[in-house]
């Protein structure tokens, strides 16, 4: 990684952008905030490409065109943006799951380059109308402490961190966009149709991977997935990846739409004709689920729907999903003692068990503050001695912060995940299916990241955090200009707090 001493400044000043961004009211130091996040990931972004592609990228025609065109397309989508502000959660979520393979200096990457364009579209259009004088709710501090605290201390730890190139990417492509992108949602203006539209929208992304899943497994084809290509030609059976380059990332995208539909089957009192579509959903999405194999998968599945038929259910019927629940962990137990037998727990859990066990020695290694931002997979090589740095990733998002972060990074996160609990059970109080919904997307992303990891760099886990932000944060949005507008526009329809 070139220009360290430069990255590290870069990365100060995108925590410092965080906290505007995320706690002060008004307008003049969250806007500085934004301004701040922007510089701080391109300073980060300069010195992870370095400076011989960074001048290709602005002497080559091809390059300079490049940037031209992204920079006239970000202001181009924030015009209507800026005329329509409640679609902004929705074009969001539209983009979200798209990763596009790109070069990044000497390596391959792939870049959510569709949602990083929106997300630019919705700062700039935010910014433009607080310029002009709209003063939007500021986020509940319920959510932007303990949020801010956290992203604060993970960019400061870019100081200290065992690998300033992941620590870098870390930051510079997920961090620090997505704390912009939940400062935009934070501040939504949220429309009355939003919930439908965004249960829509998941259903219809969910519904083009499982389909495009469903065509691989019957054509044996595969997209960005060279890796899952080899390990199907020793297996018995054929994973598919979608548009995605893990299948248990594509899963994940299925089991989102699922949990919602499951949300809306059992709380919400439509007509049988939405319960059967929804049914219908449901099982065509679990259909194309199958040919991942992701066991992350189905066991987030397998969470989420016990979850929402807990909290959908009656007082008898809940006391047997619990006993039913006892019972089936029981004999899992059994068959899974049976199943051990004389084997060692790394052949039992696939390797799993190595990888806490090196994730601990990282951790062993500075138990207070940690080895910094994405520095877990080289230092537990380093600590252990064994396999690269990429063959040592926890694939556990809690293991992972407690090692980057140590006890400090660690305490932030349990605090974090128990503001957003509480944060999501203000929403349900104020919109049961809502908060509901909210709350299965997140636990279906908490479990999966248990086993798969990804939690803080999946846009969707920002996306609840902003939604919920902005339904605690609803009132109505004042400006300079306000009794004028109202005399010569239509009321936009909000998502009340009630």
């Amino acid at each position: 990684m070139e220009h360290t001493d430069a990255a590290q400044v870069a990365a100060l000043l995108g925590a410092l952008g965080a906290v505007l961004v995320l706690l002060p009211h008004g307008r003049v130091l969250p806007l500085a905030g934004f301004a701040l996040l922007g510089l701080a990931t391109a300073g980060l972004g300069r010195s992870l490409v370095g400076d011989d592609d960074l001048r290709l990228l602005f002497t080559d025609a091809a390059g300079v065109a490049l940037v031209a065109v992204g920079a006239l397309a970000a202001v181009l989508g924030a015009i209507p943006l800026v005329r329509y502000p409640t679609v902004v959660p929705v074009a969001l979520l539209a983009v979200a799951p798209f990763r596009i393979p790109v070069k990044l200096g000497a390596e391959e990457a792939f870049l959510l380059l569709p949602l990083y364009l929106v997300l630019a579209a919705s700062v700039l259009a935010l910014v433009y109308r607080m310029v002009r004088g709209e003063r939007p709710a500021a986020p509940p501090f319920l959510l932007t402490v303990p949020l801010a605290t956290l992203v604060a201390f993970t960019a400061t730890s870019f100081l200290w961190t065992r690998d300033e190139r992941e620590g870098g990417i870390a930051l510079a492509f997920f961090i620090f966009p997505f704390v912009a992108g939940f400062g935009v949602l934070a501040r939504a203006r949220l429309a009355s149709w939003l919930p439908r539209a965004l249960l829509v929208t998941l259903v219809a992304l969910g519904s083009l991977f499982a389909a495009i899943g469903i065509w691989q497994a019957q054509t044996r084809t595969l997209f960005f997935a060279r890796d899952v290509e080899v390990a199907n030609a020793y297996t018995s059976f054929f994973r598919v990846t979608s548009l995605f380059k893990d299948p248990s990332l594509y899963g994940r995208y299925l089991i989102v739409p699922i949990a919602v539909l499951l949300v809306a089957i059992l709380l919400h009192r439509g007509r049988t004709i939405e319960w059967v579509v929804a049914a219908g959903f449901v099982a065509f999405l679990f259909w194309g689920l199958y040919f991942s194999y992701s066991q992350s998968s189905f066991v987030a599945l397998f969470a989420v729907t016990f979850a929402v038929a807990l909290v959908g259910a009656g007082r008898q019927l809940r006391i047997l999903l619990l006993v039913c629940a006892v019972l089936a962990t029981l004999a899992a137990a059994a068959v899974a003692a049976d199943a051990v037998g004389g084997r060692s727990a790394r052949d039992v859990t696939s390797g799993r068990s190595r990888l806490v066990t090196v994730t601990l020695d990282a951790f062993e290694a500075r138990p207070i503050a940690g080895v910094g931002v994405g520095g877990q997979p080289r230092a537990s090589a380093e600590e252990s001695r064994k396999g690269s740095a990429s063959r040592n990733a926890s694939h556990t998002t809690p293991l992972t912060i407690l090692a980057e972060g140590g006890v400090i990074g660690f305490t932030l996160y349990i605090s974090m995940l128990v503001a957003v609990a509480w944060a999501l059970l203000l929403v349900t109080r104020q919109d049961r299916t809502l908060g509901i919904g909210l709350g299965a997307v997140f636990l279906v992303l908490f479990v999966h990241s248990l086993l798969y990891a990804g939690f803080f760099e999946d846009p969707l886990t920002w996306g609840v955090l902003g939604i919920a932000a902005a339904v605690l944060a609803a009132e109505p949005v004042t400006t300079g200009t306000s009794e004028r507008q109202e005399e010569t526009a239509p009321d936009t329809p909000k998502l009340q707090a009630h």
